[in-house]
This record gives structure tokens, sequence and C-alpha cells, in this order.
């Protein structure tokens, strides 16, 4: 999918890591939420509290997934899942990586 129709987006933008790391929220009217954002190229660790499923979009990530000893590395139209409250590891190189992320329904 390449738009999404009638949702709401929150105008604040989510920043971490020194603004490394920058997304926006997407709303949709059944509850669920997805957020749209970008990584600069570097090394981030997430926690997470809902499970996630993470679309690569642009570039590449390569993932350390929970319960995982293994890189993986993730690229154009790809998607990798992490499990509610977990963490795990991302390193970007490049140009940078787009990534749409989807939160489970609380």
């Amino acid at each position: 999918m390449s738009e999404f129709s009638n949702v709401t987006v929150v105008r604040e933008a989510n920043v971490y890591f020194g603004g490394k790391v920058v997304s926006r929220n997407v709303l949709f009217a059944d509850g669920t939420r997805k957020t749209l954002g970008y990584m600069m190229p570097g090394e981030y660790t997430f926690d997470t509290g809902a499970a996630e499923i993470m679309e690569v979009l642009g570039g590449e990530m390569t993932v350390l997934l929970p319960g995982q000893s293994e890189w993986q590395t993730f690229t154009v139209g790809q998607s990798y899942d992490v499990p509610a409250n977990s963490s795990f590891s991302l390193k970007i190189s490049g140009d940078g990586a787009d990534y749409c992320c989807s939160y489970a329904k609380a």
C-alpha cells in the first residue's frame, strides 16, 4: 500500500537519538496506529510495548531481533515482526532507512 486514506496524522514528530530517528503517528478509524519515519545512519536499540511489524520502504536495516544471536538484513519491500514488551537493535548504513511501523491493536 503506497498511501493511506481517511486517517489522522499527528502533527508533532516523535524524535529519538538526538534527531537521528524521526517519525509521525498515523491513526486509523479502527483504532490502529502506524508510524512513518526515517532513520539516519547509526546504531539504535528500541523497546516495544505493543507488537510491531517494521516494513522497510527505503534503504536497508540490519536487525538483531529478540532471542536471536545473528543479525539479519532487511531491504526495500521486506518486513520483520518484533514481539511486544521486548527490545531490538538496528544498524543503519548508507543514506539511512525509510520505514513504516504497524502496531498491534491494544
